[in-house]
């Protein structure tokens, strides 16, 4: 006996025990909550900010189901190469650099889910793919942008100098002259350190990103709701195999959106 095509098996050979997997969410539960009520939640977001999510968690199903699943034609299968999971990881990279406040990689997540079972997937398992995607992939994004104070890949830093309106003396006004010649060279070095800091944390997030698919997916939800027999060898070599690409996947994105927020503006 099922519920909406979930078996609810939680004895399955090699599964992660039940208790800890509801331990963890709900850890990740209290944390989503106490962050939102920190930065204010879901009424932090303006409308640009809700656009932004909309636009970005539907272009992600595109990609990922339409666009990648036509690229990986071309590609012979593997577990280090993923066309689809790597531009999801680089779009909602973009959307989290574009708004920058704690709850936009769940909720663009959540999206996600909700737009792949329309589109894709059928809403049979749910709500537990809503779970495991919010908690997880948003969770950790989310997580950072708290730990950065909202300056998720650095991008306060592109703020520079400008040089003042009004000058009431000559020494003033050479001042200024003299300031505005600087602040090139200080604005490229805090781009520069900007995209440094934004590769180190796109590639932290990136590996993070690289553990709940073959852990709390093949690990617990796929046998509970499935009822399928884990294989923790399988899950190892895809942990080892996802970790390199998703971490390049997450340095490149971190740039990208670097560059798409400061070009918008953001």
């Amino acid at each position: 006996m099922g519920f909406n095509g979930i078996a609810g098996a939680v004895n399955e050979p090699g599964e992660i025990p039940w208790e800890l997997v509801l331990l963890y969410f709900l850890v990740a539960l209290a944390i989503a909550f106490l962050l939102g009520k920190r930065s204010g939640g879901l009424k932090a977001f303006n409308t640009l900010d809700l656009i932004y999510i909309g636009i970005g968690s539907a272009f992600a199903v595109a990609w990922e189901f339409y666009i990648a699943g036509f690229l990986d034609r071309f590609i012979p299968s593997n577990p280090f190469v993923s066309v689809g999971f790597w531009g999801r990881i680089i779009i909602v990279f973009i959307v989290a650099a574009l708004v920058r406040k704690v709850g936009v990689g769940m909720l663009t997540l959540f999206i996600f889910d909700v737009l792949s079972d329309i589109f894709h997937y059928g809403f049979g398992g749910e709500p537990m793919y809503f779970i495991y995607e919010t908690f997880t992939y948003g969770l950790f994004v989310d997580l950072m942008i708290a730990a950065t104070g909202g300056r998720i890949f650095g991008l306060p830093n592109f703020a520079t100098t400008k040089p003042p309106t009004q000058n009431i003396s000559k020494d003033t006004m050479q001042s200024a002259e003299e300031e505005e010649k600087d602040t090139p060279t200080r604005s490229t070095l805090i781009t520069k350190l900007t995209f440094i800091v934004g590769a180190i944390e796109g590639a932290i997030i990136g590996i993070l990103w690289a553990f709940p698919d073959p852990v709390f997916y093949d690990g617990f939800f796929r046998p509970f709701i499935e009822a399928k027999i884990v294989n923790w060898g399988y899950i190892y070599y895809h942990i080892y195999a996802y970790m390199p690409g998703d971490a390049l996947a997450g340095i490149i994105g971190a740039i990208i959106a670097i560059i798409v927020a400061r070009a918008v503006g953001s």
